[in-house]
């Protein structure tokens, strides 16, 4: 493969002409500087910004030369995609909102309300909640993971202050210690605290009092 010599722009007669051996080529203000003509050696000397977004590099093909950087200085590098989640440089929030890596490592909390006798706990959207018995209530847990992975969370449930005695019902696929659904405690504005788990997709739900009767 013959040598290719680069052209340049003669500024006083506006014409094509090859690059004089032994001369330089700098682009000004690039960084860029070809200082080895024989071994087609490009030297990037540094690079630096505040911010680097990565588009696309594709299919440019460099023969027989080298592209070589000798500082790459970023304080921000941000890609254009990360799947319906963000990473930032002190959190991790998934698309559901669950989860918050800041320090201390923390999970959501929601507190739910009943409405015509029915509660419902998506976990999409907390895997805490607190429910205040307004009334008699039917609990529906929605959205669990699918089949093969794990959902948990608890449930706190709180007595109005009137000591109304308000009762819940569970649904049918919750699975208690032998097979016998906890007695909510009565008294005002008493606090049980429950904790459920599957790892099926909701079919089963292991049922377990955390605490009962507590302040």
């Amino acid at each position: 493969m013959a040598n290719r010599i680069p052209l340049i722009v003669d500024g006083s007669s506006l014409t094509l002409k090859e690059l004089p051996s032994g001369d330089v080529l700098d682009l000004a203000g690039s960084n860029f500087v070809a200082n080895d003509a024989t071994a087609n050696t490009l030297t990037a000397t540094a690079v630096n910004s505040t911010t680097a977004t990565v588009t696309t590099v594709s299919s440019t093909t460099l023969t027989a030369n080298t592209l070589t950087t000798t500082a790459v200085n970023s304080t921000t590098v941000t890609a254009t995609s990360f799947t319906s989640n963000t990473v930032t440089a002190n959190s991790i929030s998934t698309s559901s909102g669950l989860l918050d890596a800041q320090s201390p490592i923390s999970e959501t909390f929601s507190t739910v309300t009943s409405s015509s006798n029915a509660t419902t706990l998506d976990l999409t959207t907390s895997s805490n909640f607190e429910h205040t018995l307004t009334e008699n209530t039917t609990f529906t847990f929605s959205n669990p993971a699918v089949s093969g992975k794990a959902t948990s969370f608890t449930l706190k449930i709180v007595q109005d202050a009137s000591a109304s005695g308000y009762t819940v019902t569970w649904p049918s696929s919750v699975d208690w210690p032998s097979a016998t659904a906890p007695t909510l405690t009565a008294t005002a504005s008493a606090v049980d605290l429950f904790v459920f788990y599957t790892n099926d997709g909701g079919t089963t739900w292991y049922g377990l009092t955390a605490g009962a009767n507590l302040a």
